[in-house]
């Protein structure tokens, strides 16, 4: 039962990781019936969405790698460092902090509720916009920011997060917004695992840690990512988000209800 309930977590992961519903709050509520986890389990089932998006996007970053002479992709790499190292150095501060992820529902109800709310306002703001395609410099600053926020508060949604702060700071184009969010992603994800990992050999909980189950679920959402981000991408050629700041909206009240009725804690 403990591998079903890991793939199960893998497959929550999966769907929500890049979909802007929080994928942190999701895996939280469900540890509730699933069972709890350790961050490391928690955060190494993201590095296997995050390589979903790296296969996904393995032409665009090959791009910027080899064409690094030509100052487009020179220009549209350094904005993702900097994204990242602000993500980074902001990380390891609230690390020092001694900041916990909470274990109740209420909190991520409130910051689902508030981001739908939000995700509907910025919407209606971004389509107010031009809708171009540059990445500015203050959209690399806000979105390594945005990943942080999203981060201390489960619920809030690091891909919406940052999608919708590119959109809002410049970065009209829906399509342009989620890419850039996307790629910042990747290496973001990759570090905060590496850094998890070192982490818990350094304190020897290695031992305790079922790596069968933590590789089930890895591989679980590493398939269910790939696919979700294929149909987020066909779907946002079209439509808004708007889907998905109602699903928040909705299920940040269900679990304000839940947890008022002690269904879940």
């Amino acid at each position: 039962m403990d591998y079903i309930n890991a793939a199960l977590l893998g497959v929550i992961e999966g769907i929500t990781e890049f979909l802007p519903i929080s994928s942190t709050g999701h895996l939280i509520i469900a540890e509730q019936w699933l069972g709890h986890r350790s961050d490391m389990f928690n955060i190494v089932i993201q590095a296997g969405a995050i390589l979903a998006v790296t296969i996904i996007y393995w032409r665009r970053l090959l791009d910027l790698v080899l064409g690094w002479h030509e100052p487009a992709n020179r220009d549209y790499a350094a904005k993702l460092i900097v994204a990242f190292l602000i993500t980074a150095i902001l990380g390891l501060v609230v690390k020092k902090l001694g900041f916990e992820l909470p274990e109740t529902a209420t909190p991520i109800a409130w910051a689902l509720i508030i981001g739908g709310i939000w995700m509907i306002f910025a919407e209606w703001a971004a389509a107010r916009k031009a809708p171009h395609k540059e990445i500015t410099w203050l959209v690399a600053i806000l979105v390594g920011i945005a990943q942080i926020v999203a981060g201390i508060f489960p619920g809030t949604s690091r891909s919406g997060a940052t999608i919708f702060v590119a959109m809002l700071a410049g970065t009209g184009n829906r399509a342009a917004a989620t890419e850039f969010a996307f790629l910042v992603g990747i290496p973001t994800m990759y570090a905060a695992s590496g850094y998890e990992l070192l982490k818990t050999f350094k304190d020897g909980g290695a031992a305790n840690e079922d790596w069968t189950a933590l590789g089930i679920a890895f591989v679980v959402s590493t398939i269910v990512a790939f696919i979700a981000v294929k149909w987020l991408l066909a779907y946002i050629r079209s439509n808004r988000f708007t889907l998905f700041a109602v699903y928040r909206i909705i299920l940040g009240v269900l679990l304000l209800g839940m947890a008022a009725t002690g269904l879940i804690a």
